[in-house]
């Protein structure tokens, strides 16, 4: 079990979750460390650029939508250093990336569900 499944599953059962995951994949999007609000989502709203938590392949990452199959209820996970980790479907995907380090990303309102409360992992 990675460090991200028990941040997965808090967001799956609706939570706003607050972390501060490590590795440098995400740079200059998200560094080492820093502050993330990851908030749950309705995946059929996702766009390519989105930061999402989701499950490719059996191991969740904070990584980028690089892709949308809206017919086939998927979308391509990848980082920022242009390795991709494959399609993951709708089901996988847990939360979309609100905030990092205090900045609200771009184009997120509408998509997220009112979050009741922001738990901190």
């Amino acid at each position: 079990m990675g460090a991200l499944d028990a941040v997965a599953g808090r967001v799956a059962d609706g939570a706003t979750v607050e972390f501060r995951p490590s590795g440098s994949s995400m740079v200059p999007l998200i560094r080492s460390r820093q502050q993330v609000v990851v908030a749950p989502v309705d995946p059929s709203k996702l766009e390519v650029g989105d930061i999402v938590l989701a499950r490719v392949a059996g191991t969740v990452y904070l990584h980028l939508v690089s892709s949308v199959d809206p017919a086939g209820k998927r979308v391509q996970i990848s980082n920022n250093r242009g390795r991709v980790n494959g399609w993951t479907s709708h089901d996988r995907v847990f939360g979309i990336c609100v905030a990092v380090d205090g900045v609200t990303r771009p184009k997120v309102a509408g998509r997220t569900p009112a979050a009741d409360s922001t738990d901190s992992a």
